[in-house]
C-alpha cells in the first residue's frame, strides 16, 4: 500500500525583517489583505481566507452589540467599551465610573487582575504600591459594558462570558453581518470572553463596514466614538491613538498576537496577522500598508519607527519587505 501523504502547508510570505548593524537576523511571516475604497480585494498576501483569531480587532463588534442590546453609551464610554486601553489613571477612573453609574461592582468583572498594558504607566503603577486589578486589565471597558448590558436586559451576569449566554449570541451575529461570513471557531480570549474566528479577509470589511455604516447605527457609532476618543481606544503612547488622531476618519485597532485591522473613510481597510506573534512587526507593516493604499502623513513615520538597540544605542530596525 502507498502511503498518504500529507497536504504541504502553505508557508506564509515574509512581511518583515530584523535588521542588526545592516545584518538581517531575522523574519516576521504572515498574511495581510488590503481593500479598495469598493471593498474588493486589492492586495492579498498569503491566505487571507482562513480563518483567525482577531483578539481585540473583534472588540468594535461587542461594542456595537453591547449598543444592540440597548445599552445607552456614548463618547469616552462608548470607546472605552471597544478599548484594549493602557491603564492610565483616566482609564481606570472612567471604568470605575462607568461601573457606579449601572449599579455594579468591580467585584462583578470577569476579567483576570492585571497591571497596565503599557510599560511605562505599569512601572508608576507598581511603584505607587498598587497590585493587579480587574479594572486595571486591558479589557476591563468592555467587560463593564457586557456587564451593564446584562444588568439593563435582566440576563444572568455571573455566566456573560458564557459562550451560549444571550449577550455572547447577539455578538456573534455581529460579528458575522460585518465580516459577511459565519464565525468559523471559538476559542476563550485572554480576557475570558469567547474568542470568535473570522477570515483577515473578513476582518478588513468589517472594519470598513463600521466606517461605512450609516449615522446613528451601533456600527457607525463605535466608529465615531473610537474615533472621537483614541486615547481612550488605547492610550498616550499607542499607534491606535496616534493613526486616530493624525489621519481623520481612521478607525484602528490592534489585537493580540500581531494582529492589525485598519479602515479609512473612504472604506479602504486593511487587516492582517504576523504568523509568530511578534508585535514589535506590528508598526513597520501597518505604516507599509497604509502607504500601499494611498496614504502619506507624517505620522507613518512614528508608527513604522521599530529600532533594534545595542549598548543603548540604536544599530538597526525591522523593516516591511512586501
Amino acid at each position: 500500500m502507498t502511503p498518504t501523504s500529507a497536504a504541504t502547508p502553505v508557508i506564509p510570505p515574509v512581511l518583515a525583517e530584523v535588521v542588526r548593524s545592516g545584518f538581517v537576523e531575522g523574519r516576521h511571516r504572515g498574511s495581510l489583505v488590503v481593500l479598495g475604497a469598493d471593498g474588493e480585494v486589492e492586495l492579498a498576501l498569503g491566505d487571507v481566507t482562513a480563518p483567525v483569531f482577531p483578539r481585540s480587532a473583534n472588540k468594535p463588534m461587542q461594542a456595537a452589540a453591547v449598543l444592540r442590546a440597548g445599552l445607552d453609551l456614548a463618547g469616552e464610554r462608548l470607546a472605552l467599551a471597544a478599548a484594549s486601553h493602557s491603564g492610565e489613571t483616566f482609564h481606570r477612573d472612567l471604568v470605575r465610573k462607568m461601573l457606579s453609574e449601572h449599579g455594579l461592582t468591580a467585584a462583578e468583572l470577569r476579567c483576570p487582575p492585571d497591571l497596565p498594558l503599557d510599560p511605562a504607566e505599569a512601572e508608576t503603577y507598581l511603584a505607587a504600591g498598587a497590585v493587579r486589578d480587574r479594572v486595571t486589565m486591558n479589557c476591563s471597558g468592555k467587560h463593564a459594558a457586557m456587564l451593564a448590558a446584562c444588568d439593563l436586559n435582566g440576563w444572568p451576569k455571573d455566566t456573560y462570558l458564557d459562550p451560549g449566554h444571550p449577550l455572547q449570541v447577539l455578538i456573534r451575529d455581529v460579528v458575522e453581518e460585518a465580516a459577511g461570513e459565519p464565525v468559523a471557531a471559538v476559542g476563550t480570549d485572554g480576557c475570558g470572553a469567547p474568542l470568535m474566528a473570522i477570515s483577515l479577509t473578513g476582518l478588513a470589511r468589517a472594519y470598513r463596514h463600521f466606517v461605512r455604516a450609516a449615522e446613528g447605527t451601533p456600527e457607525r457609532r463605535v466608529a465615531d466614538a473610537m474615533r472621537a476618543h483614541p486615547e481612550y481606544v488605547a492610550g498616550t503612547r499607542r499607534p491606535d491613538t496616534w493613526l486616530m488622531r493624525e489621519l481623520p476618519g481612521t478607525l484602528s485597532k490592534m489585537g493580540a498576537e500581531a494582529v492589525q485591522a485598519v479602515a479609512l473613510a473612504d472604506g479602504r481597510a486593511l487587516a492582517f496577522k504576523i504568523d509568530d506573534g511578534a508585535t514589535r512587526a506590528l508598526g513597520p507593516v501597518l505604516a507599509h500598508a497604509l502607504r500601499h493604499l494611498g496614504v502619506d502623513a507624517p505620522v507613518l513615520n512614528r508608527v513604522g519607527h521599530a529600532p533594534l538597540h545595542g549598548g543603548a544605542q540604536e544599530v538597526g530596525h525591522i523593516r516591511a519587505v512586501f
